[in-house]
């Protein structure tokens, strides 16, 4: 099976409101997918199709090869991970109660309890009560009850909530750890930043409308937003020529308040561009900057509403 999740012509309606409509989509198994979009842009409403918490209006989700709500669902459930955007426990339980009832409930190996809270780093935690936790420590029960059971599907809303900046890095490490092995993971975060180094692709969504699926490398394709690269210059030498060299080829170029040069160069012609650029003698270091995925997100929404003739 090359698809993880396959949804087709999904649509979820709520009396007059209307959460998800039309989406199409693949989200193939072994990789990193980031789920985007603003508040109310259907993120959680598809997140619960996915689970099987809920039935779509129309359309369908394939889950794992598997329509994943109903009462034959038990099985594939148990195949699956998820850590919803604000945990809550049991207080009065120890982490490690916890996790035990939590493994009980879906027919995890009972070893597992101990390995998963040591890994992610609540071992020393283990015995205390989860009253007692930080938001942070919850955050990282919550991640441990999602990997319960080596699940084939890890869904995780903002998981780096509350989380402070070395545990952010465990939590992706795990994350690496999961595509390595096979795993399918999807990712619901506002933190665009943070989260682009550690996805292959994503899935946009902008008040319930799908506005673009893929890789990272199609998505940038699609938009066809220029690279940016910035140039430091030999220090001994004059930088003119350069710019009338970049003028003349009508590139976009800008100098920085710390003396480097920015040009900005189109996806079309970037490698003869970047050729004819990198010759020249005067150059001493060069880095080149893809359109982020925070530039992505900011003109596929405009390019939605320029072709709806809103107001960009």
């Amino acid at each position: 099976m090359q698809n993880a999740i396959e949804i087709a012509a999904l649509c979820k309606r709520y009396e007059r409101v209307t959460a998800l409509q039309e989406i199409s989509a693949t989200v193939p198994n072994g990789q990193v997918i980031g789920l985007l979009g603003h508040n109310g842009a259907g993120k959680s409403t598809l997140i619960k199709l996915i689970l099987g918490l809920i039935a779509p209006t129309s359309g369908h989700v394939k889950v794992l090869g598997e329509t994943p709500w109903g009462s034959h669902t038990h099985p594939l459930r148990r195949r699956l991970g998820y850590l919803p955007e604000s945990v809550a426990f049991y207080g009065n339980l120890t982490g490690q109660e916890v996790i035990d009832y939590l493994a009980s409930l879906k027919h995890a190996p009972r070893q597992q309890s101990r390995q998963l809270l040591e890994r992610v780093g609540l071992g020393h935690a283990a015995g205390r009560r989860v009253s007692g936790y930080s938001k942070g420590m919850r955050q990282r029960l919550g991640l441990a009850q999602a990997l319960l059971n080596s699940p084939e599907i890890v869904l995780l809303d903002e998981p780096t909530a509350g989380l402070d900046p070395q545990a952010t890095r465990e939590l992706y490490a795990i994350i690496g750890e999961l595509r390595q092995a096979g795993r399918c993971v999807l990712i619901s975060s506002h933190l665009l930043a943070e989260l682009e180094p550690h996805i292959d692709g994503a899935l946009i969504l902008r008040e319930g409308q799908l506005l673009a699926a893929g890789s990272m490398i199609g998505l940038r394709r699609q938009a066809g937003l220029p690279s940016i690269v910035s140039v430091r210059l030999d220090a001994q030498t004059d930088g003119s020529g350069l710019a009338q060299d970049l003028e003349h080829l009508g590139v976009v170029h800008a100098i920085q308040p710390d003396g480097r040069l920015e040009i900005q160069i189109p996806e079309d012609g970037k490698v003869d561009l970047l050729r004819s650029i990198l010759g020249h003698p005067i150059i001493a270091d060069v880095e080149v900057r893809e359109p982020t995925l925070a530039r992505l997100y900011d003109w596929l929404g405009a390019n939605q509403r320029r072709n709806a003739g809103e107001l960009p």
